[in-house]
């Protein structure tokens, strides 16, 4: 296994450094045609098509869509029944991410001016959202619980689990989760049909507002599709995770971090910037060490491979600087008093703070969303919070007076805009009040 090595110093280092984090946006074309074409299929035969699919994919023989319906009891029955460790995991897991998100929450206001006019915002929750859960190859409870529970935090009444079960079987746990996190309907269906079914409805499947969730290929181009139809959460990229270190974090510990993301699969990238290159070696040595026993060995080795640095820097702060280019979805400041570089940082997912602070725990059970942007899109877009399902109505109630003043202002723009209904519209409760007073 290699990990390439860079150093700030080098000539060629801006050139080695872009071809590392270059971001590889384009989209299979057949798996987006195919995709595509399941989503209409649905669009127009509804459950007959989701049940047609669903039997082919995951080798299912089911009669009716009735057979994917899991019910609140079953749900129920799942986390009754679960292991205790599990259950005791799990639940404190979900009420440290409830009690993050309700911090979250968005509360309307209004300010009254001098002469009356009330202006404010309104928040409300969205109706229903369709919550994606990836079953085909692993089980994902905690993706259940990062993305149910803001949801249902924000006074969402439906949120629609969909659950992809190869085979007929569903996981336990990933319905614990679902108990736990506030889900109204669970199906056990997957694939770009499933997100079809979520943004169309079927006489079985109710329509829903926004989809959430990550997915495979077909999954993320069936999301592009019917944007537009119903709100998408984000179309995510591979995993990432970016360690600044200063050397004085044990250096195994930092190469389990770099695991920790490359495990994910081989296109996720892990990279760590440190100002001490004797550490840099160190953590190397523990790559080589530590790799041979992973479960995942093939993936961390390809990850690492493929999309992996460890990047020697003149100092902390310009570790910080490189960060900030690389907008990282999971950001670790592995530092002695890491608060001091916190504000040199401005584009990250996710900040870890301290040596401490491994990326897993946000991960599955500290607290904030483990639902972050991607593929540099932090520069400009933030983690799944309760903000996700809540909408903002704004509020203007206009005093005579307000009305007055104001649209003689409005006139003026409109007109400038040549919108002449615009103007008339304002300039008639203006005309009115005139007459009023004279």
């Amino acid at each position: 296994m290699t990990i390439r090595f860079l150093n700030t110093k080098d000539k060629d280092f801006q050139k080695n450094f872009s071809a590392l984090v270059a971001v590889d946006s384009s989209v299979d074309p057949e798996i987006t045609k195919r995709a595509e074409a399941i989503v209409e299929d649905v669009h127009k035969r509804g459950d007959e098509a989701v049940l047609e699919y669903t039997n082919r994919f995951d080798r299912m023989n089911a009669k009716c869509m009735e057979e994917f319906r899991i019910t609140q009891e079953q749900l129920k029955n799942a986390l009754e029944t679960l292991p205790e460790d599990q259950k005791h995991a799990l639940t404190v897991a979900a009420e440290r991410i409830r009690s993050f998100h309700e911090h979250e929450l968005g509360q309307s206001w209004s300010i009254t001016e001098k002469d009356g006019t009330k202006l404010g915002i309104r928040y409300t929750a969205l109706d229903s959202v369709g919550l994606y859960v990836p079953g085909g190859k692993a089980a994902y409870p905690s993706s259940v619980l990062m993305n149910a529970m803001p949801a249902h935090v924000a006074g969402v009444k439906n949120i629609v689990m969909v659950v992809p079960t190869p085979g007929g079987t569903p996981n336990q746990l990933v319905l614990a989760a679902a108990c736990l996190a506030g889900v109204s309907t669970c199906f056990t269906i997957g694939g770009a049909q499933a997100v079809a079914a979520l943004a169309y409805g079927t006489k079985t499947i109710p329509a829903v507002d926004k989809i959430v969730g990550p997915g495979n290929a077909y999954v993320a181009a069936a999301k592009r599709y019917v944007f537009g139809t119903v709100g998408i959460d984000m179309i995510a990229g591979p995993s990432e995770i970016l360690v600044i270190c200063d050397g004085k974090t044990n250096p195994d510990w930092i190469a389990m971090d770099l695991f920790s993301q490359a495990e994910h699969d081989e296109l996720a990238q892990a990279i760590l910037l440190t100002p001490d290159a004797e550490f840099a070696e160190a953590v190397k040595t523990s790559i080589e060490k530590q790799l041979p026993d992973m479960p995942r060995k093939d993936i961390i080795a390809a990850s690492l491979k493929n999309r992996g640095a460890i990047i020697v820097t003149e100092s902390v702060e310009e570790a910080c600087r490189i960060a900030d280019k690389i907008a990282p979805e999971h950001l670790e400041l592995s530092v002695e008093d890491p608060e001091k570089y916190v504000d040199l940082i401005h584009h990250a997912g996710a900040m870890f703070l301290g040596a401490y602070t491994c990326e897993a725990l946000g991960d599955y059970c500290a607290g904030p969303n483990h639902v972050l942007p991607t593929s540099r899109t932090a520069r400009y877009s933030s983690p799944l919070g309760v903000w996700d399902f809540q909408k903002r109505t704004s509020i203007l109630k206009v005093s005579k007076q307000g009305a007055y003043e104001l649209g003689k202002i409005a006139d003026v723009l409109a007109r400038g805009e040549f919108l002449y209904a615009h103007s008339g519209s304002a300039m008639y409760r203006v005309k009115d009040l005139d007459s009023k007073d004279k």
